[in-house]
């Protein structure tokens, strides 16, 4: 069983930087690939990043490519996502998502989900 409490979200202009935690209880966390997700109002939640376990491969949508990394501390149980020239379609709630071993960027094949944080950019 993994817990997820995501935080560093809130309200930033255009062109502006925010870098988001998730903190993940347990003592396995090393051993889970992380994503992040989002979901914008009106819209399907959308992948966003994820990183293997061992932090060696990353993955990102093109949306966000060159401007968003994702990295994680497995000794702090910790998966963050720093995200820099943002953009007001990039307003959301994000996600982040746990994965026992598979390397994955498919929402279905997360089990673990935090409760998300908002993210808004003002234009």
């Amino acid at each position: 069983q993994v817990q997820l409490v995501e935080s560093g979200g809130g309200l930033v202009p255009a062109g502006g930087s925010l870098r988001l935690s998730c903190a993940a209880s347990g003592r396995t966390f090393s051993t889970y690939t992380m994503g992040w997700f989002r979901q914008a109002p009106g819209k399907e939640r959308e992948f966003v990043a994820a990183i293997s376990w061992s932090g060696d491969s990353t993955r990102y949508a093109d949306s966000v490519k060159a401007r968003f990394t994702i990295s994680r501390d497995n000794a702090k149980n910790t998966v963050y996502l720093q995200m820099n020239s943002l953009k007001p379609e990039d307003t959301a709630v994000y996600f982040c998502a746990a994965r026992f071993r598979t390397w994955t960027t498919s929402e279905e094949m997360y089990r673990y989900w935090g409760q998300g944080t908002q993210v808004t950019v003002s234009s």
